[in-house]
């Protein structure tokens, strides 16, 4: 698990701080007694998690935009930050058919901002980019795709991300060997928790569609997606950030984090665990024809037997766990920073 002594007093950045992901990890980094320090384009509208948990009041915040080089650079020489968490991104596919150009400056030279911007920040130790499992040459194989399989990308997000890798391959050998920068980049799946309100993601149009008393709409009910609980992940960023900061080179590569294989599931299989747990109702309806993969499943194999790292959750409990989250927030009844840090402290079996 996380050695929760590594990280007290550690200084860390962690980009887009303000999305899902991001708040999760800079809640747990908080909860770790890290100095977190935040660099993310200002939230977006509520309901987000960022807000719900109050997260401006525990680190350190600011908003800014990841094209921006000299935003970049000017805050990381502020922070001197020894690790970096690389998250802000454009995250979602059908928003990178709408808006291919902002994707790839998102993605692609955001990262390039990042990276240059800590190649001349000398507190940096180590760098964790966060990529997808979309970045892989999906050929809509039964089994996982591994690390060593070609990278590449049908939609602009997919292939942003794959071109993120590459770019992180070449600073890690063109400038990080020689500056004692160690950088691995992670590839996760499908990620649910409470607090996403994502457009286009399962979770979140399954939550407001039962909010609204709405039946729930499948495009594409027969997709089989690595479905994993948001600290699943996190856990294995964390893990991978600390033995990069104690033993650098081996370390830097690129790494899965998926889930067993018994939970990449059909989507509609998720839907129906969620109406389970809230009594909601669904319907298929095609209602486009935007490519989207059938099949992706990831090999965490590498992780397990290398990093040790390995998830913790059925997809049951997973389901469970991010339904009794919103129902919290729906009933208003607790601080849902609270409710966040129980549901990581059940994590790590605190």
């Amino acid at each position: 698990m996380v050695d929760k002594s590594f990280w007290r007093g550690k200084k860390v950045l962690v980009t887009g701080h303000t999305g899902f992901k991001g708040s999760w990890l800079s809640l747990w980094l908080h909860s770790l007694q890290a100095e977190v320090y935040g660099y993310a384009l200002e939230m977006p509208k509520t309901p987000n998690m960022f807000a719900e948990c109050h997260l401006e009041d525990i680190l350190h915040n600011q908003y800014g935009d990841i094209r921006n080089q000299e935003s970049v650079s000017a805050y990381m020489r502020k922070c001197e930050p020894e690790i970096i968490f690389h998250l802000a991104a454009q995250p979602l596919v059908r928003e990178s058919y709408r808006y291919p150009l902002e994707t790839y400056a998102t993605n692609v030279m955001g990262t390039v901002n990042i990276l240059e911007a800590a190649r001349k920040c000398p507190s940096v130790k180590s760098i964790v980019i966060i990529t997808t499992d979309k970045c892989y040459e999906n050929k809509e194989w039964i089994w996982g795709y591994r690390e060593s399989d070609p990278l590449g990308g049908y939609d602009p997000y997919a292939s942003s991300k794959a071109c993120a890798e590459l770019v992180a391959q070449s600073y890690r050998l063109s400038f990080f060997q020689e500056n004692k920068i160690f950088l691995a980049t992670a590839r996760a799946g499908n990620v649910i928790g409470g607090g996403d309100w994502a457009k286009d993601r399962l979770i979140p149009d399954c939550i407001r569609a039962i909010q609204n008393h709405r039946e729930i709409i499948l495009r594409n009910p027969e997709a089989i997606r690595p479905w994993q609980f948001v600290l699943e992940p996190l856990k294995g960023y964390l893990m991978l950030a600390e033995k990069l900061y104690m033993e650098g080179t081996p370390w830097a590569e690129a790494w899965n984090f998926g889930p067993e294989r018994s939970a990449q599931r059909m989507v509609e299989e998720v839907v129906k665990l969620v109406c389970d747990f809230t009594g909601g109702k669904y319907k298929v309806e095609v209602k486009d024809n935007l490519h989207e993969n059938r099949n992706l499943e990831l090999d965490i194999s590498k992780a397990s037997s290398i990093l040790h790292w390995e998830p913790s959750l059925e997809l049951e409990q997973a389901v469970k766990m991010t339904v009794a989250w919103y129902n919290a927030w729906i009933e208003q009844k607790t601080d849902m920073r609270e409710i966040s840090l129980q549901q990581i402290n059940e994590f790590q079996g605190v």
